[in-house]
């Protein structure tokens, strides 16, 4: 059962022995979604998800602390425990505002999966927005299916994957829409405070990307932080991580991004 304010689900076992790796979902906000990559990181990770409550309606100073807080308690009796930060879509964006308010070393690495930031950049997303907002319930739910071939590359998702992608974007209340992507289109991070970060950054982009335009917008993140390097997907669209072809553990361990452990 999902608490009433955003929570971290958690694996039927620990592994406390492992870094802790946090994945930030996209704008649904299930945590579920993560499911095509759960097996190959677990092989060495401790996996948790942040699941924001379908009736959320936090800005993002609020989620990106009550983010913090979360990690802060998961490691609170191991402090020299290494920690991964991922985002993906909307949770790139709000990754970006977690490790610019986190405390100086809270995070080892950050992982940037197709970030939203180039949200506000595309103009015919922010009128459908606008629509949205008038359409009654049941238009609404239409055209949010409607809408996932520009999402998803549906050939490259295994069919429970591509079910469970229409079930969570089918979750998210018409309101909830409205308001996260009002968060989108006014997302910014100056490009002092990324600057200011040294974690190793790593940045995937997908170069089927049918929704943003998430190559371009890689590269310009890519110049804005200090210790970043960009990995592209070139087949790949918007929801890579859900791709039978995409192994994130894998990516990470051939771009040298894991810690080792003593």
């Amino acid at each position: 059962m999902i608490q009433s304010s955003p929570c971290f689900l958690t694996p039927k076992s620990l592994r406390p022995q492992f870094p802790l790796f946090v994945f930030l979902p996209g704008m649904d906000g299930t945590g579920q979604l993560l499911r095509a990559q759960t097996a190959g990181l677990d092989a060495g990770f401790d996996v948790r998800c942040l699941a924001i409550p379908p009736d959320d309606l936090t800005n993002w100073d609020d989620l990106a602390q009550h983010v913090i807080d979360l990690v802060k308690a998961e490691v609170k009796g191991d402090p020299n425990r290494s920690i991964y930060l991922c985002g993906e879509s909307f949770g790139g964006c709000l990754a970006m505002k977690v490790a610019s308010m986190a405390p100086p070393n809270l995070f080892d690495r950050l992982i940037l999966v197709n970030a939203a930031s180039s949200f506000n950049r595309r103009p015919w997303i922010g009128w459908g927005a606008a629509i949205s907002r008038h359409l009654p319930q049941f238009l609404y739910q239409v055209s949010s299916v409607s809408f996932l071939p520009l999402l998803a590359a549906f050939d490259r998702i295994a069919p429970l994957d591509r079910q469970a992608l229409v079930e969570a974007v089918k979750s998210v209340p018409q309101a909830t829409s409205i308001w996260r992507m009002g968060l989108l289109h006014q997302f910014e991070v100056p490009e002092e405070e990324l600057r200011s970060l040294t974690i190793p950054t790593l940045i995937l982009a997908s170069g089927k990307d049918r929704l943003l335009p998430s190559l371009v917008e890689g590269y310009r993140l890519k110049a804005a932080f200090q210790n970043a390097e960009v990995v592209v997907l070139p087949e790949s669209g918007h929801t890579c991580l859900l791709e039978t072809d995409v192994n994130l553990y894998q990516i990470l361990k051939e771009h040298d991004f894991l810690i080792e452990q003593s």
